[in-house]
């Protein structure tokens, strides 16, 4: 581990070094493919050559190849034997989305991401007894590809989960056989009955779900909190939705200053960011030798058919950039959807502040995640609630009525005033966001939000409705259109 550190402190130190050099690497691997045929990769490229030649891709842009390569063709966009895909849990498009997961990919990205975290976090709390117990994770489940058996597809977590090798396994609750079921209730249960007899020092997870599971411990235990289960337990890494609207949840149903809390960035295409530093919420560094070449494109080039692109070196503070990654499984100048801010240029730090397709404008109000998680956060701190889950979408004109957002919102406990919850949010919303703030000048364009508060359990109805429950499965924060929300509101009979 302290070994690792150094190798961090080292692109720290020279991030363009450290990114050049494996663009490089990428190329060169990648010249013999059809796709390095096609595009010159024997060139050896140039980053410029590079933007120039190849196109910004999509996944709709990328699936005629990825599945030449899931009915069992291999060297199309890489080398190596693909013989996984991580099944992306599809928010942002009806359809699932399958990513090919080379074996570069898991031991140089996915694995030596699981290995940052540990060693950042020890050499952050270097009298930790996290070794001392078990890591809790919760995975998802992985089955045959439809297109050719001898080959697999599953949520990331699971694919990692089924590759880990022994000593790794040997460390980890509950037993693979657990943690790969596919039926959800039957795994929490199986989850409960195993993990409440472990030492338990830390958890890996999605907050929505891992609340779920504690939540569901608490009660077939009868403890007053989850200290009682597991004294030992010190440590949550948490990924896939933003954790501020969620931190007065966990000290609520863990109270002990033990607890440290890590922020990482995973996906299915890759671990992109790690917690470097205990007291920079939201802050992660970048990793930058993953075997992932990093663009950006600032939001106002995004929807422009040649948009200005970004290499690490060229970017700026504060500014929105959607991220462009090229990967050592094959994934070329691939749009992922999610935006990201730099909070430091050294080192380089990012925070995620939303996604190319979730937010707001039905207006020109231009409310991305990010806005709506600092506000949802500010109200509750403002009325002491706490919340298990939100989601928002716009209110269209109606004949005379104006325009707004909707929130359905579900608490776990409750505000002490609707009224000033609606206010404080709807004040945070204005300051932070001058489009917004526009929009709602003496109400001409943008009503107050309205809140619909969700019963208990609304969400999980919801994805269970869907078929998407458990593993990376999640909520949607923000939509343009009330598909998501008007979901929610029939299935759970709020209409």
């Amino acid at each position: 581990m302290k070994k690792r550190v150094h190798q961090i402190d080292l692109f720290r130190k020279y991030p363009h070094d450290v990114q050049s050099e494996l663009f490089s690497n990428l190329i060169n691997t990648a010249k013999n493919t059809e796709w390095g045929k096609q595009y010159g990769y024997s060139d050896k490229l140039s980053v410029r050559e590079f933007q120039e030649r190849v196109p910004i891709c999509t996944y709709e842009d990328l699936y005629p190849h990825i599945e030449r390569i899931m009915r069992g063709e291999q060297n199309v966009l890489w080398p190596s034997k693909i013989e996984w895909f991580a099944k992306s849990s599809g928010t942002t498009n009806a359809r699932s989305k399958f990513i090919p997961v080379s074996p570069e990919a898991l031991e140089d990205c996915h694995y030596k991401g699981g290995k940052d975290m540990l060693s950042i976090y020890v050499n952050n709390y270097p009298d930790t007894k996290v070794f001392s117990g078990k890591g809790l994770s919760i995975g998802g489940t992985h089955h045959p590809n439809e297109f050719n058996s001898d080959t697999r597809c599953g949520d990331v977590s699971a694919v990692i989960m089924q590759n880990l090798p022994l000593w790794a396994e040997a460390i980890r609750t509950p037993p693979l056989k657990v943690a790969l079921m596919d039926k959800w209730e039957e795994k929490i249960a199986k989850m409960v009955e195993i993990c409440v007899k472990e030492n338990v020092t830390s958890i890996s997870g999605v907050p929505t779900w891992t609340y779920v599971l504690l939540n569901r411990i608490l009660e077939e235990t009868g403890a007053k909190d989850i200290t009682e289960v597991w004294p030992n337990l010190e440590l949550f890494a948490h990924g896939a939705v933003a954790f501020g609207p969620y931190r007065e949840l966990f000290r609520q149903i863990i109270p002990t200053d033990k607890m440290n809390y890590l922020e990482i960035y995973n996906a299915s295409e890759g671990f992109f960011g790690i917690q470097d530093e205990p007291s920079l919420k939201d802050e992660m560094l970048l990793m930058l030798d993953y075997g992932v070449f990093y663009e950006f494109i600032p939001m106002e080039e995004e929807d422009k058919e040649h948009p200005k692109v970004l290499t690490l070196d060229q970017v700026e503070l504060g500014q929105n950039y959607a991220l462009l990654i090229s990967t050592n499984a094959g994934l070329w100048r691939y749009k992922i959807g999610d935006t990201v801010k730099f909070t430091s240029l050294s080192p380089y730090r990012i925070k995620i502040s939303g996604r190319t397709k979730h937010f707001i404008n039905a207006f020109g109000e231009e409310v991305v995640v990010e806005n709506a998680e600092t506000a949802i956060t500010k109200a509750c701190d403002a009325t002491g609630a706490t919340i298990t889950n939100f989601t928002a979408a716009p209110i269209y004109f109606e004949g005379k009525s104006k325009g707004g957002h909707q929130w359905i919102i579900e608490f776990s406990k409750q505000p002490s005033s609707i009224e000033q919850f609606t206010d404080v949010l709807d004040a945070t919303l204005r300051q932070i966001n001058s489009d917004y703030d526009a929009k709602r000048y003496k109400d001409m364009a943008l009503q107050a939000p309205l809140i619909t508060v969700a019963p208990k359990g609304a969400f999980l109805n919801w994805l269970e409705h869907k078929g998407k429950m458990g593993g990376q499965h999640k909520v949607p924060r923000l939509a343009n259109n009330r598909d998501y929300l008007e979901e929610i509101l029939e299935v759970n009979n709020l209409v």
